[in-house]
């Protein structure tokens, strides 16, 4: 999630007390979590190997919002936005990733737990069409998207990390 899925917080406040609580919390750990990475972990940034152009992810997501938001209103492009950008934010992660070769088993843990969190929509969407009638084509289409790129990464995750090796891309 990013921030513009979250600027309704400033005009719908009172609609739901754990709503609003859950979406400050959020702020807040994000923000925490720049602060770290902007201090005390810059030292492990290494801009040799993280080549990756975010521009390209940036781009194409406000290309999708542009094209394809549900009304053409300044939050449902940026709600489409957040959206469009979720599905391809991993990209650089395992960008770096191929570029390495390898990774450390809290980072491997990590990035399991983010695709299993989204790939845990799934459900959530057939059980909403079916017991709501509710279907939220960007979303679904995202996530698909977002799915698929983990693919690859859920497979060796799959048969070297949970067996006790070493995270270790095949040569």
């Amino acid at each position: 999630m990013n921030i513009f899925r979250i600027l309704d917080l400033f005009w719908t406040f009172t609609d739901s007390a754990y709503n609003t609580i859950f979406k400050l919390l959020f702020l807040a750990s994000s923000g925490y979590t720049i602060y770290l990475m902007t201090t005390s972990y810059k030292p492990t940034h290494d801009p040799n190997l993280d080549t990756f152009r975010v521009q390209y992810l940036l781009g194409g997501s406000l290309f999708m919002a542009i094209i394809f938001p549900y009304f053409y209103t300044p939050w449902e492009m940026s709600w489409a936005f957040s959206i469009w950008l979720e599905s391809v934010a991993i990209l650089p992660q395992l960008f770096l990733l191929q570029r390495t070769g390898e990774a450390e088993t809290i980072t491997t843990h990590y990035l399991f737990a983010l695709g299993s969190y989204r790939a845990l929509y799934i459900p959530n969407w057939i059980w909403r069409y079916f017991a709501e009638d509710h279907w939220d084509t960007i979303s679904v289409l995202a996530g698909i998207i977002q799915t698929i790129l983990y693919t690859d990464f859920f497979w060796i995750y799959w048969t070297k990390v949970l067996k006790g090796k070493k995270f270790a891309l095949p040569v």
